[in-house]
């Protein structure tokens, strides 16, 4: 998959694209499926809630065979090779859910300046792209973001250890509210198998989800193989230090799965 010029552009000026319904419903579905089997799982890498629901599953391409094939997806790592210019390895993937009713906040950050400050990696020469596996509305948590803040670089944050499970270098709410009176915020919202990518240096959130309606996304996030990491503080499961470049799959390596699954049943 390549980016035309005029979403090449788009990307520069707004920092994201989103293209709804980028794979099937039998793809999303398989990955859906997959998604269940990992939040069941007993494993360090699988974060919760304090309410005991699942919140983010690291680095699930090496313990289940369908999040290995999207993690060498073409659909994913082929433009992000484009914009990127070069070939790039997993940093991390993360499945993260908001689970109906019991879904926490991701405060308001940039990755880049988390991986700078956590894992002194050298430029914002890395990003992030995403497949939804449920419908993402505006009911159920979606992720928020704020077009052009990009284009500030990496902003001061504060480092917040207690808000969620998960720490985080946050943003505080004056430095949001200006950003957004200049860009504006949106909240991607499409059906499962919709993919949004954008830039590590892009200023985003999410809302808790107090719907009855769970929804569940997968992010890659894929560095330059130049900008790899120098600080290996962090464990390996969230912070990678596998620099091998990806060989992306056939397009059709996700609805092997799907057929496979249809056989056996």
């Amino acid at each position: 998959m390549k980016l035309s010029q005029a979403e090449l552009e788009r990307f520069d000026r707004d920092g994201y694209l989103f293209f709804p319904g980028r794979f099937t419903p039998q793809e999303a579905g398989v990955l859906h499926r997959a998604a269940e089997e990992v939040y069941a799982m007993h494993r360090d890498e699988v974060w919760r809630e304090k309410s005991g629901a699942p919140r983010t599953a690291f680095a699930a391409h090496l313990y289940n065979e369908a999040f290995r094939r999207l993690g060498a997806h073409p659909r994913l790592i082929e433009p992000v090779m484009q914009l990127l210019g070069g070939p790039v390895y997993m940093h991390q993937y993360k499945v993260n859910a908001k689970a109906a009713f019991d879904g926490e906040v991701w405060q308001w950050h940039q990755d880049y300046g988390t991986w700078a400050r956590d894992d002194e990696m050298p430029e914002p020469r890395a990003m992030n792209i995403s497949v939804f596996l449920d419908e993402v509305t505006a009911a159920n948590g979606p992720l928020l973001l704020i077009p052009g803040s990009h284009k500030q670089g990496v902003v001061a944050a504060g480092h917040d250890l207690e808000t969620t499970s998960y720490p985080l270098w946050t943003l505080d709410r004056e430095t949001v509210t200006r950003l957004a009176e200049e860009g504006g915020c949106v909240a991607p919202t499409g059906p499962a198998g919709s993919m949004l990518m954008f830039s590590s240096l892009l200023v985003h959130a999410s809302p808790p989800n107090i719907s009855p309606f769970g929804r569940t996304i997968v992010y890659l996030s894929l560095n330059h193989v130049d900008n790899y990491i120098r600080k290996l503080q962090r464990k390996e499961w969230i912070a990678h230090r596998d620099f091998t470049p990806i060989d992306p799959l056939s397009d059709d390596c996700l609805a092997e799965l799907a057929e496979m699954a249809k056989s056996a049943a």
